[in-house]
């Protein structure tokens, strides 16, 4: 003896008998409902003008706030670096050729040449 199992399914608006599952999004939520073919083009007829106006993930213009642009080192500011660099390299102190100098060999090369200064 053989078993038959029927799927029916059944219309989440109004009871009878569905024809489609639609899957939909709003708000970042994701959402399926069973529907009659009558519901089914109640539900994409009452959609039509915002899909008409809408775009796809992923697609369109992106919109994001302007970055205001990094202001450029004065010519004094990147020879005051390069000073800094060759004294720490001349005394022995570990230091990379770029990015930014730790406050120590700044204090450092400071006190070294206050002294020197005046």
């Amino acid at each position: 003896m053989a078993t038959k199992i029927a799927v029916m399914l059944e219309d989440d608006l109004d009871g009878g008998r569905a024809d489609e599952t639609v899957r939909f999004g709003v708000g970042g939520s994701e959402y399926e409902i069973d529907l009659s073919a009558r519901n089914v083009r109640a539900l994409r007829a009452s959609l039509e003008p915002f899909v008409e106006h809408a775009r796809k993930p992923g697609r369109g213009p992106r919109h994001r706030p302007a970055r205001p642009a990094r202001p450029a080192r004065p010519a004094s500011a990147r020879e005051r670096s390069s000073d800094i660099r060759a004294w720490a390299k001349a005394e022995g102190i570990a230091i990379s050729d770029r990015g930014r100098i730790p406050a120590s060999v700044v204090e450092q090369y400071e006190d070294a040449t206050r002294s020197v200064r005046g």
